[in-house]
């Protein structure tokens, strides 16, 4: 009978390893399809702000397209994530979102004026919401192999590598004299790496839900209290966080970087906000929703440091805002896959991202104007609306305290 029993165990640990392998290359392959898509969208991100300018939109225009392009972002993910769940079709709508996501990138290189690259810009955000919840959900049951935290900052660490090279990319493009319609065009050629890499994904992986070996309940409950506490949360810190087409546009206008500088630095942040992605995600596997007070409160003051003029200020400024940024996208996407149960997990994070992305819009709009006026302004709205987060990620704690190892950990004996 023992001798059977043993032999139970170590069938049931194979399989065990053998599905945590697909898991991690699933995460892997997704996380290959995002840092191709990274290096287009971003790379395009980088200098948005300064081609917008350079078309005649001033300070509240590039505020308010930037802040709008993250609301539609973020606010049809809700309507994304609801069909997601419905129809359980993640691949079809994960293709879709991505051929509009990046296939809007080459088209600014033949936009003539601000109205027209704004309305392409908040196209590609529009892309972007249609794929994310459903390729998060798919994430989400791989994650429960892999470990939530290490899992989503794993994805969210390649995805950061694209952001590297995207504005590095760009820079070059203008270090060789070349201007910004050209970096545009030539930007088409990772957009067909993503596409051919999210086809294999596909092919490989055609059922990704299988990856979550635990069964799942047929009457899901409800999005509980300590979700709704922590959508609350990083809402104030979607209303607090500047956008970096603003910042590039405020170093423009104040020639704190020379002009191949601001993609570069942004580039060097994106590098910062990969490696934090993948401490944040290992801690958050031992310590929990934690680790993004933390965060918040240690990135605090990028907001004095980037607008203060100084170019060794705004450097430090800008590696600070890409750690937060790192931090925040690795938590916020693991703590939706552990605080929400399997089938209702496109909704929640398209619920998530839509409160997430109406802070963004109007802190982006409000600070937009704030910096036509008074950089001051725009510092203080900046600082106070992020710590206005701290008492609701302290509720989640003490709702949902830091968890050794949950359910959504797997055996790592």
């Amino acid at each position: 009978h023992s001798s059977m029993l043993d032999k139970w165990r170590r069938k049931t640990s194979s399989r065990q390893l053998i599905t945590r392998k697909r898991a991690l290359h699933f995460v892997i392959l997704l996380g290959v399809v995002s840092l191709f898509a990274d290096i287009t969208y971003e790379g395009a991100r980088s200098t948005t702000g300064q081609f917008l300018a350079q078309l005649g939109a001033n300070g509240l225009i590039v505020g308010l397209v930037a802040g709008f392009g993250e609301l539609i972002g973020y606010a049809f993910r809700l309507v994304s994530g609801r069909i997601t769940d419905r129809s359980g079709r993640y691949w079809p709508i994960t293709f879709v979102g991505y051929l509009i996501n990046l296939l809007a990138v080459p088209l600014l290189a033949f936009a003539g004026s601000w109205e027209v690259a704004s309305i392409l810009i908040v196209i590609e955000r529009f892309g972007k919401a249609i794929r994310t919840p459903p390729r998060d959900a798919m994430l989400s049951y791989a994650t429960k192999m892999t470990g939530r935290g290490f899992g989503f900052g794993l994805h969210e660490a390649l995805d950061q590598m694209g952001a590297v090279l995207g504005p590095l990319f760009i820079a070059l493009i203008l270090l060789l004299g070349l201007g910004y319609r050209d970096g545009f065009v030539m930007l088409f050629i990772p957009t067909l790496f993503a596409l051919a890499t999210l086809v294999a994904a596909n092919y490989f992986f055609p059922q990704p839900r299988e990856l979550e070996a635990t069964p799942h309940a047929l009457l899901s409950p409800p999005l509980s209290k300590r979700y709704w506490t922590f959508v609350a949360a990083v809402s104030c810190l979607g209303l607090g966080y500047v956008n970096f087409t603003l910042i590039a546009y405020h170093f423009g206008q104040t020639a704190t970087l020379p002009k191949a500088g601001i993609p570069t630095l942004y580039a060097a942040a994106m590098g910062l906000s990969a490696i934090a992605a993948l401490v944040c995600g290992r801690l958050f596997d031992k310590y929990g929703i934690a680790i993004l007070l933390y965060s918040v409160v240690f990135c605090l003051p990028f907001p004095i440091l980037l607008f203060y003029n100084g170019a060794k200020l705004a450097i430090l400024g800008m590696l600070l805002w890409g750690i937060g940024i790192g931090a925040q996208e690795a938590i916020m996407r693991a703590s939706v896959a552990y605080l929400t149960p399997p089938d209702r997990r496109g909704r929640a994070y398209g619920s998530l991202y839509l409160c997430y992305g109406g802070g963004w819009f109007i802190g982006s709009a409000v600070m937009g104007g704030l910096y036509d006026f008074s950089s001051l302004l725009l510092v203080a709205f900046s600082i106070v609306a992020q710590l206005l987060s701290l008492p609701f990620l302290i509720a989640v704690i003490k709702i949902a305290p830091p968890h050794k190892k949950t359910a959504s950990q797997p055996n790592r004996r």
